[in-house]
Parts: structure tokens; sequence; C-alpha cells
């Protein structure tokens, strides 16, 4: 879905699905990616990706289960101005799992 968006924007939640959670590191997104998300559907990804800081003072760093765990937590209903906070492309930099040309 990123790749249809242009690879600039993250696409809209689903209705089970009401924060977006961005991780502040590489090594919680591989843990996300590879331990859960490939269990849950199947294949999990990492991406890297800059967002302007004045959006993100508006929000606070949060602990998920570990201090190694920081992320943010973003209301789906701010995702459209968290995508136009963007700078630059989304990179993905790992995937795991059931990987096809359809989900790169």
């Amino acid at each position: 879905m990123i790749k249809a968006l242009g690879m600039r924007e993250f696409p809209p939640r689903l209705p089970d699905q009401p924060i977006f959670y961005p991780v502040l590191t590489e090594a919680s997104a591989v843990q996300i990616a590879r331990d859960w998300n490939v269990q849950a559907s199947g294949s999990g990804f990492v991406t890297r990706f800059e967002v302007l800081k004045s959006f993100l003072d508006g929000y606070r760093v949060e602990h998920a289960g570990s201090r190694a765990h920081l992320e943010y937590w973003i209301p789906a209903e701010d995702l459209p101005q968290f995508n136009k906070a963007i700078v630059g492309e989304i990179v993905v930099t790992a995937a795991f799992g059931k990987i096809t040309e359809s989900t790169t």
C-alpha cells in the first residue's frame, strides 16, 4: 500500500487500528516485523523515514513494554497530517516472511 502511495505516505488505518505506532529504533522495528507481523500476517517490513520535528513535538515518546521500545502514538485521525510531515520517501530497509512482488 505504501508503494501504491508513491513511498511518501502511510495508508489510512483500519477501523480496528485507532493508533499508528512509529517506533524510534530500527532494532524495535525489526523485532516487530520479524517476530510479530510475520506471525500475524505472513510478512513484515521495516521502513525508515524522516518526519518534521515541528509535527512530532505535539506528541510524547511512549515506552511500549520496555525502555528499548520507544514509539509515538499517533491517533488515526492525525495520520493525514503525519503523512504531510514526512520529509522525502519512505524506504523499506528489511522484509521478513512470505515476500512477493505485490508486497514489496
